[in-house]
């Protein structure tokens, strides 16, 4: 019998092995845990060995398990992109899940809704705003929406676009503690940061000068950050799509503007490769165009 009979079974084995459980694979597949767990055990039947070994905390491949999916995931990503390429792209379908930093999430989250999903009714997306970096593969991301510089890594990454950092401090906040002139006179104000992985992101002008700060706030959540500067806490270092309103307003004052900060690039990342599914293409190419009219 050829084992193209056990093709689900062969997609709930590659989808295991790339989500990282049989609950991550369910979710990417639209199924449950058991219909996987069923389809792998189907395969390792037809095969006659494990492909996995399961414990009540880790799933990990056995050698011989390795040794297929080596083989079979190029095969199965070639067949799912000729499925696509005789698929119209309004036949795109499969559940995509996203994640995104909060702030960017919530910018196109509007036009996701409203013009992305309408157009096409066979995508089911599930989207993660949250101001961390997952795991793509071992959490079950389709995509991930990222700002900041991209480490090395194996994943494809689109560069999307670039957009400006700014410092700024409220009025009362100023009022109190006076006007910075100078990068030196900055360094003795109080500052509210953003965290990631822990680290607090140093202040980095244009021209390679670092500025590190003391901390009168510390977090890990732009819309955060932007009700500290609010509140009068100190100096925030903030893109500035998320603040033109409010130094427009008066509310926010932006800081130093002849010494101007580096941007901040946005990118695109997934696992596929080149041969990325329909929907995660279709969706690059959608926030793409929503990014580039932003102003």
């Amino acid at each position: 019998m050829s084992p193209l009979i056990h093709a689900p079974g062969l997609i709930a084995f590659a989808s295991a092995v790339e989500a990282g459980s049989f609950s991550a694979a369910a979710r990417v597949l639209g199924t449950s845990p058991s219909a996987v767990s069923k389809g792998v055990a189907r395969l390792e039947q037809y095969f006659g060995m494990r492909l996995f070994q399961r414990s009540t905390r880790v799933l990990s491949l056995t050698q011989e398990g390795a040794a297929y999916y080596e083989r079979i995931a190029p095969l199965l990503r070639a067949l799912d992109e000729a499925s696509d390429v005789v698929r119209p792209a309004s036949g795109a379908r499969g559940l995509l899940r996203v994640t995104a930093p909060s702030d960017l999430g919530r910018i196109f989250l509007g036009p996701v809704v409203d013009k992305f999903l309408p157009r096409h009714p066979g995508i089911k997306l599930e989207m993660s705003l949250a101001d961390r970096h997952v795991d793509l593969i071992r959490e079950g991301y389709d995509l991930a929406i990222r700002a900041g510089r991209i480490a090395d890594s194996d994943l494809t990454v689109r560069h999307l676009a670039e957009m400006q950092l700014v410092l700024v401090a409220s009025p009362g906040y100023l009022a109190r503690r006076g006007m910075p002139d100078s990068v030196e006179s900055l360094r003795e104000h109080a500052h509210v940061r953003y965290m990631l992985g822990g680290k607090a992101f140093p202040i980095r002008f244009a021209d390679g000068t670092v500025l590190h700060t003391d901390s009168a706030f510390d977090t890990d959540n732009s819309v955060a950050l932007r009700i500290a500067a609010l509140g009068d806490l100190g100096v925030a270092q903030i893109l500035r799509l998320f603040v033109q309103d409010d130094i427009d307003a008066g509310r926010l004052i932006s800081l130093l503007p002849h010494r101007p900060l580096p941007p901040v690039a946005i990118s695109a990342l997934h696992a596929f490769g080149r041969q990325a599914p329909a929907r995660v293409r279709l969706f690059i190419e959608f926030v793409a165009s929503e990014i580039a009219r932003l102003p």
